[in-house]
């Protein structure tokens, strides 16, 4: 075949982003050249909306597109930033009286968020439900409350976490309120549910097994003699039986598990969780507490004369 002759068309973007960690959106920026932190009117397809610019103008190819570019208005004057604050400042409270007009109706329903346009033209009312909501009523009753237009939305449970935003259990912000834009498959639930609805009984199984694994894996922080030198452990990985050992290089190295016993057993009578020759009576370097007994505070001890971390016997010369 011979090669196409066409060239593809380019088209000029800036990205605009709505919400803190939210999914960026393109639009035409008409030519004027906007800097990333400014904040810009554009015209979407749920009104006029003020946003972030967060990618600078650019070129990209229009097949790359998924929707048409609409325009970038203008660059938000220090009113309409002043004005957007303002109404930013009243959504806590909004949220308040819509929750007030929730109960009155009996609605079975759970606010999360109440967002005001950067004009205040449009207040929105993120919710969770298990089922759909006649809010109808509802909405009479919150426009002529707050005087102007209302939208209610129903989001999932992820999508509320995104919103409220908190702490995971890596004692870390949630990735899907800081940085991840938009939420991947992670797992089917259908394939790892029973017909009970609940997570398979048989996930169980191999538990013990990986329990089993885990110990007699190096614990994190356990210094350990690699091929590559001495080094501490940061990491292990349970499933694919290695762990990784930082040298003092600061090079981050993997060793299989099995090759790390094998260097934890070898040498002398050596304890592999201090890295250190145990000799002179026994004694594990300059670590040793004493009687043959490991110091190094990795779990050694003098329990029947072994080393309680790495198994290694002293014999019967060394007691």
């Amino acid at each position: 075949m011979l090669p196409a002759t066409s060239t593809e068309s380019v088209v000029t973007i800036v990205g605009i982003r709505f919400r803190p960690a939210g999914r960026i959106y393109y639009f035409d920026p008409q030519g004027q050249a906007y800097t990333t932190g400014q904040y810009v009117i554009v015209e979407t397809v749920r009104g006029t909306e003020a946003g972030r610019v967060v990618i600078a103008p650019k070129k990209l190819a229009e097949s790359d597109l998924t929707d048409p570019l609409k325009p970038v208005l203008r660059l938000a004057s220090e009113d309409e930033l002043r004005m957007m604050l303002s109404f930013k400042s009243k959504e806590k409270d909004a949220l308040v009286q819509c929750a007030r007009h929730v109960v009155q109706h009996n609605l079975p329903m759970k606010l999360v968020e109440a967002e005001y346009t950067f004009d205040g033209s449009r207040l929105t009312f993120y919710f969770t439900a298990d089922e759909r909501v006649d809010f109808r009523a509802l909405v009479r009753d919150l426009a002529a409350t707050f005087r102007t237009r209302i939208e209610l939305r129903q989001i999932g449970a992820r999508d509320q976490a995104k919103l409220q935003g908190g702490i995971g259990m890596c004692g870390k912000t949630l990735c899907c309120s800081s940085w991840i834009t938009d939420f991947g498959v992670v797992l089917n639930p259908s394939k790892i549910s029973g017909v009970c609805g609940r997570l398979l009984c048989c996930l169980s199984y191999e538990n013990d097994n990986y329990v089993q694994a885990k110990q007699a894996m190096p614990q994190v922080g356990t210094m350990l003699n690699t091929p590559s030198g001495l080094g501490k452990v940061v990491s292990i990985n349970v499933p694919k039986e290695y762990v990784e050992v930082m040298l003092e290089s600061g090079v981050i190295i993997q060793v299989p598990a099995n090759q790390q016993v094998e260097q934890k057993l070898s040498g002398n009578g050596g304890c592999g969780s201090c890295s250190a020759n145990r000799a002179n009576g026994g004694k594990c370097g300059s670590k040793c507490g004493g009687n043959g007994s490991c110091g190094c505070g990795s779990g050694c001890g003098t329990n029947g004369g072994s080393c309680g971390s790495c198994g290694v016997k002293r014999s019967a010369s060394q007691n």
